[in-house]
């Protein structure tokens, strides 16, 4: 694992994006082929050295080469989206997204042999045991260590609307939850999760890392899954909380609001605007509504003297920030609307096919 730096910290507005996918067999269902993809032949050139597994043989992550300027997002994420596809289809794979693959089921499936996850699971036991979850996580340059830390706790009252327009995981091993994101749910169920509670700067974050790693309580920093972080290897904060996606509109739509929100609270850090102190246990209860709720949620406001219904929320976010797909993510039903409405009208193997990702 890379070693955090407060000099890390050094530009502003790059971006990084990380997908989980699940790597799934002629009839769209999870299956191991990580050993083939990520430690066989070498990969496709932009995925040399951005190309993992995760805990399960059945789920990888691709990373995004350093994106300079926002307008190169989506011909990076779809070059990297099509040469996946391209080298799974070699060996015989599909690639499927979301959340949590609705035909996952986790005692059937081989977790990966890699001493990081074993530990893991040794450590962790039942919850990592059955983590078939799969996210969407963003990174934004921060050219400041403290300003990063400020903007991490800021960032923490947006966090839930982007899981409601996002929730892409209804059915967990097989069956329908009655949640929008299960994933959310079932992933923090891990330590080190959730919305984290806000640091007073840099130096009090760094000390946290330290006690976490020196006693033990973490194997190292990478281990802190919180929905956002100040990660200090890369100089970025990364926002972790959307569930995964098969539609690169939706991903890059999502990347668009988080790129424009850190950059504006980046601003307002430098205009000395005073930061929240937001409790967060009120954060939690926006995010409990979110995963339940979805698109239908109505929201605690940033006072929590009231809610608001999600599309209030969202069409003053993509009017402030000018980023007016987030209206396209809320218009017409959400993924988990969607599998649900694919798995009644036309069965399971409908709903498995239509998260396959698809070549440009």
């Amino acid at each position: 694992m890379e070693e955090g730096d407060p000099e890390n910290f050094d530009r502003l507005g790059t971006l990084g994006i990380e997908e989980e996918f699940f790597i799934v067999d002629a009839d769209g269902r999870p299956v191991s082929g990580t050993d083939e993809l990520v430690y066989g032949p070498t990969p496709p050139e932009v995925l040399d050295g951005r190309l993992d597994h995760e805990l399960f043989k059945c789920v990888l992550e691709t990373q995004t080469p350093l994106i300079e300027e926002p307008s190169e997002a989506r011909e990076t994420l779809l070059a990297v989206r099509d040469a996946l596809v391209e080298h799974a289809s070699e060996h015989g794979y599909g690639v499927a997204a979301a959340g949590l693959h609705p035909a996952a089921r986790w005692r059937e499936l081989e977790h990966a042999e890699k001493p990081r996850y074993r530990s893991q699971l040794d450590r962790i036991r039942y919850p990592q045991h059955r983590n078939t979850t799969a996210g969407l996580h963003i990174h934004v340059g921060v050219d400041d260590p403290d300003k990063a830390v400020w903007v991490t706790n800021e960032l923490r009252w947006y966090l839930p609307l982007l899981l409601a327009l996002s929730v892409n995981s209804p059915y967990w091993n097989g069956f329908d939850t009655g949640l929008q994101s299960a994933r959310a749910v079932i992933f923090e169920a891990l330590p080190n999760t959730g919305i984290p509670t806000a640091f007073d700067s840099y130096a009090a974050f760094e000390r946290f890392e330290t006690t976490m790693l020196e006693t033990g309580s973490i194997d190292d920093r990478g281990e802190l899954w919180y929905d956002v972080r100040p990660h200090s290897a890369h100089g970025t904060v990364e926002v972790r909380m959307p569930d995964a996606q098969a539609d690169p509109e939706r991903v890059l739509a999502i990347v668009e609001y988080v790129h424009a929100l850190v950059v504006d609270l980046c601003a307002r850090y430098e205009d000395g605007e005073s930061g929240t102190d937001h409790r967060r246990e009120l954060l939690g209860e926006n995010k409990w509504r979110a995963l339940r709720d979805g698109h239908g949620a109505t929201l605690l406001g940033r006072a929590f003297e009231e809610t608001h219904p999600l599309l209030e929320l969202v069409e003053h976010e993509a009017d402030r920030l000018d980023t007016p797909g987030l209206l396209d993510l809320l218009d017409g039903e959400s993924g988990a609307a969607r599998q649900r409405r694919l798995e009644r009208q036309h069965g399971f193997d409908r709903l498995c096919g239509s998260l396959l990702l698809e070549q440009a």
